[in-house]
């Protein structure tokens, strides 16, 4: 009888110690779709749930599985969080996922009993998996911005021809991530159009002091012409040439000074074809040949921080040995910034992080908003640079980017937004705290460009701070879904909080909307091109069959309570107290380290580069949040990144 009863207590063990995880829990995590919001960069990234985002071998998923046992409560699991959260039995961003009574919850049950009725982990122990997603060599083409910056520095041409090429594509948020730098024909063809326009302008009529360091004695100078090749071709290049180039551009040199009988006959065309060479389209990182590392190096510091070539004075630290260590390349870095082409770089990352692009293709309802022009798009754009500047190049807190309580503004902004006009255009300005603007999110260009062309958005604005400003990834809608709102009609108007109730109501929905809408909800004090409102006017205009019935418009009450889902006392209801939440929170400061360093990198981050963001992020957070010690951070950690990490809950 002792047997029996001692068997009924510990088969339970028994039972669930013979459960596999890999073939009957994970896939109840991968059906639900958990690994969408608890990953790296997923909206439910601050939580300590985080799934592995690359495949495991089984020993190494039954680790993950085993690590779940923080989430347990092993005096009653039946309230473990692991359990609680994905049933929604405790309030859950994501919604519902596990449905009570299913098979998926009785095989997550039973994991939950598993680990309750196992051994406590080992204190401090930090499962390990091998670097996944470590980047090899990386061939990069240069971005349209880039080629036009190193045909100035290189020619001393400003005519900007790659303004004229075939668009680029954003991805990741930028226009220089590699993955996506495909040279098509029609880029091929331009980028041949362009060299042969820019090497016959340079040479008829062009400085060529720069260009030939050596006066030939005739079109056959031996001497000189190698001289030439040599030097043009290593800035070129942005590396000296090997031997069998050097010879090849000799031989091409001389065949066309004989034909012509003239020396810069043959300067112009090793011109044209140096400059239609991957060598000098292309540019290469962790290449195979170690002695050409300190130029990667060179000319990835110089297209970070410049988003052009390297100077002479960088490609001499390179060729002495300068660049081998950590404090060569911040002294370089350091040095670089103090360049006025940094500024123009930085502007260059501020454009394409926030997306002005869109600003730039916005349209508006000129029934509604008559003042809406490119001169006020224009301001809008400035205002924020000039932000910006302020907070990078005068060495303030750059998460006062956010929470700033001013900002430098025109005389058409302060129209926009009720305020005295400027003694000076742009000049810094108090913002008046009674209407809640500041920071990045109280401006016109923010407001803008997440609207419509007649009304907010209040989806767009919630998912945009989602993805630029905390990094997190919010999955996309199931197929199919209708994503239209109820239509506004005169006899029953409403607010976008009510029009955007049937995506909160609607289950289906509501696990993404939860996420992003009430983010957005809480900033509809702000009209579709930024202007204060206490209340939401609606204008409804006739509809087919109504044209002799006048426009109706109503004033709504609005209800501008918001909060971010995920992160602990995030309630606000204003863009200032929104953009103080943010500048504290550590999910937004690391990601600014993430946006730069996708943007220096041409790249999404990986598990590899963890030591460098960590690295980085405690060097800027370390330094007050100074916008220039990140950048020397980023620069000198991701040259000699070793690539080792630990995967952690």
């Amino acid at each position: 009888m002792r047997r029996f009863i001692l068997l009924l207590c510990v088969l339970p063990r028994l039972l669930t110690a013979a459960i596999d995880f890999e073939k009957s829990v994970y896939p109840v995590f991968e059906k639900a779709g958990c690994a969408n919001c608890h990953k790296e960069n997923g909206v439910a990234s601050p939580t300590r749930l985080r799934f592995p985002e690359q495949k495991l071998s089984s020993a190494e998923l039954l680790e993950f599985g085993n690590s779940l046992s923080v989430l347990v409560d092993r005096s009653n699991p039946s309230n473990s969080l692991l359990l609680t959260k994905p049933t929604a039995r405790l309030p859950h961003a994501g919604g519902k996922r596990i449905f009570a009574g299913s098979p998926e919850e009785a095989a997550l049950r039973a994991w939950v009993e598993h680990l309750a009725a196992s051994p406590l982990p080992q204190p401090g122990r930090v499962p390990k998996v091998a670097a996944h997603g470590a980047v090899g060599p990386v061939l990069r083409r240069l971005t349209h911005a880039q080629y036009n910056n190193t045909i100035r520095d290189l020619l001393g041409d400003n005519s900007r021809l790659a303004d004229q090429f075939p668009p680029e594509d954003f991805v990741n948020g930028f226009r220089n991530q590699y993955q996506a730098q495909n040279t098509s024909p029609m880029l091929a063809e331009a980028y041949s159009a362009a060299a042969e326009k820019l090497a016959g302008r340079l040479f008829v009529g062009g400085d060529l002091r720069g260009i030939v360091p050596c006066k030939q004695r005739s079109f056959d100078d031996a001497a000189c012409r190698q001289r030439f090749v040599r030097e043009f071709g290593r800035r070129a290049f942005r590396r000296p040439l090997q031997a069998a180039e050097l010879e090849r551009y000799d031989k091409l040199f001389q065949i066309e000074a004989r034909k012509r009988k003239q020396f810069y006959d043959g300067a112009q065309v090793v011109v044209e074809v140096m400059l239609q060479s991957p060598n000098f389209l292309m540019r290469t990182e962790n290449g195979a040949d170690p002695s050409l590392r300190p130029y990667e190096i060179a000319s990835k510091l110089s297209y970070f921080i410049w988003n052009s070539m390297p100077d002479e004075t960088l490609l001499e630290a390179a060729s002495r040995g300068e660049l081998n260590h950590r404090e060569g390349v911040e002294a370089q870095a350091r040095r670089l910034l103090q360049s006025p082409k940094a500024r123009e770089s930085v502007n260059t990352f501020v454009e394409e992080w926030l997306r002005f692009d869109r600003l730039l293709g916005a349209v508006r309802d000129r029934r509604i908003y008559p003042q809406f022009n490119l001169e006020l798009t224009t301001a809008m754009m400035e205002e924020t640079r000039r932000l910006v500047a302020d907070l990078v190049w005068n060495k303030r807190n750059f998460m006062e980017f956010f929470s700033a309580p001013y900002s430098f503004v025109n005389t058409d902004l302060a129209r926009l937004y009720g305020l005295p006009a400027p003694k000076n255009e742009y000049d810094r300005m108090l913002l008046p705290p009674a209407t809640g603007r500041g920071g990045i999110l109280g401006q016109a260009s923010f407001l803008t460009m997440t609207s419509k062309p007649a009304e907010t958005s209040p989806t767009a604005r919630g998912l945009f701070i989602r993805e630029q400003f905390l990094c997190q990834e919010v999955p996309q809608p199931p197929p199919g879904v209708n994503a239209n709102l109820p239509t506004l009609t005169k006899d029953r108007p409403m607010t976008q909080r009510e029009r955007l109730a049937i995506h909160l109501n609607n289950e289906s929905c509501a696990s993404c909307h939860s996420l992003i809408d009430p983010i957005g909800l809480g900033l509809e004090k702000f009209d579709a091109i930024g202007g204060y409102r206490e209340k939401l006017t609606l204008t409804i205009f006739p509809g087919r069959g109504e044209r002799d019935e006048e426009p109706k418009t109503v004033e709504l009450d609005l209800d501008t309570r918001g909060y971010v889902a995920g992160l602990q006392n995030s309630n606000f209801s204003s863009p200032i107290e929104l953009g103080k939440i943010l500048a504290a929170e550590p999910t937004c400061q690391r990601c600014v380290v993430k946006q730069v360093f996708r943007y220096m990198a041409g790249r999404h981050e990986t598990l590899a580069d963890r030591e460098v963001l960590e690295k980085s992020f405690e060097d800027f957070r370390r330094s007050g949040f100074q916008f220039q010690e990140l950048i020397v951070a980023l620069a000198k950690y991701s040259s000699f990144a070793d690539g080792a990490f630990a995967w952690r809950q």
